[in-house]
Parts: structure tokens; C-alpha cells; sequence
């Protein structure tokens, strides 16, 4: 898959994936949005986000996520 709007730069956040040339992650990205922010409410944030940064995060996010499999074990187990 292509990504328009995703940078990898090791000189920039440690190689994280990034939104253009900001210091934005997408992990920052997908951290907003797993607290129930808002697309408007991360771009007040982020004000350097445009909406297609943050649809194109998270479609990254669900295609490295996609084949993994990450062990769940219950609290108090």
C-alpha cells in the first residue's frame, strides 16, 4: 500500500511514522481517537492536521496491526 501522507524520517521522532513533515505520529493520532476525540477536536489540537492526515493514519494503523496477533490476557488473572 502507498501512503500519501505518512514520512518515515530516523532524524524525526526515531523513525516513527509521522503526518508529513511534522513531529505529529500516527500513535498520537490513534491515541486521540481511542480517547473519543473527534476529528474536529484533533485538529484543534493539531492544527496542522488536515482530516485526510487523520483518515490516513488510521488506515495505516489497521494495516500494520492487520496480520498481527497480540495476546490478551484479562487484569486480575
Amino acid at each position: 500500500m502507498t501512503w500519501q501522507r505518512i514520512t518515515f524520517d530516523a532524524n524525526r521522532m526515531g523513525g516513527q511514522p509521522c503526518l508529513g513533515h511534522t513531529r505529529i505520529t500516527v500513535a498520537t493520532v490513534v491515541r486521540c481517537v481511542a480517547s473519543g476525540m473527534s476529528t474536529a477536536e484533533i485538529q484543534e489540537a493539531y492544527p496542522d492536521l488536515e482530516a485526510e492526515d487523520i483518515a490516513e493514519a488510521l488506515s495505516y494503523a489497521a494495516a500494520v496491526t492487520e496480520d498481527r496477533v497480540i495476546p490478551f490476557k484479562p487484569t486480575g488473572s
